[in-house]
């Protein structure tokens, strides 16, 4: 049987994947480019144009690797929020989800188009 913290670490997993999705197909509505998201248990793959970034995750720690050489640690926490306690992101306080999400999004669509 799946440990409880476990399994709401998937679901997480999962909320995080689908509103990824949410706000690039958002972001792709203005843009010539459309997002191509592929999404496993313990990683997203976004595909814009010629940028790429995989997200990885291991209990909740993880880390956001970019065609461009960037790479970004988080923590994805039971409460829903990603904390990025390196200071990426420009602030060590959490997140909630949403708020990451659409930021990533906007960041990387942004990129694509320039």
């Amino acid at each position: 049987m799946t440990p409880p913290a476990t399994m709401v670490m998937t679901e997480l997993w999962t909320s995080f994947a689908s509103v990824l999705r949410s706000y690039l197909a958002a972001h792709g509505l203005n843009s010539t480019h459309q997002a191509v998201v592929e999404v496993s248990a313990d990683a997203i793959t976004i595909r814009v144009a010629d940028r790429w970034l995989r997200i990885e995750h291991v209990d909740g720690r993880g880390t956001m690797l970019g065609s461009d050489g960037s790479v970004t640690h988080f923590e994805l926490q039971q409460d829903g929020t990603i904390r990025f306690p390196d200071g990426d992101a420009g602030t060590e306080e959490p997140a909630d989800m949403d708020h990451a999400a659409e930021r990533i999004a906007r960041e990387l669509m942004t990129k694509a188009a320039a």
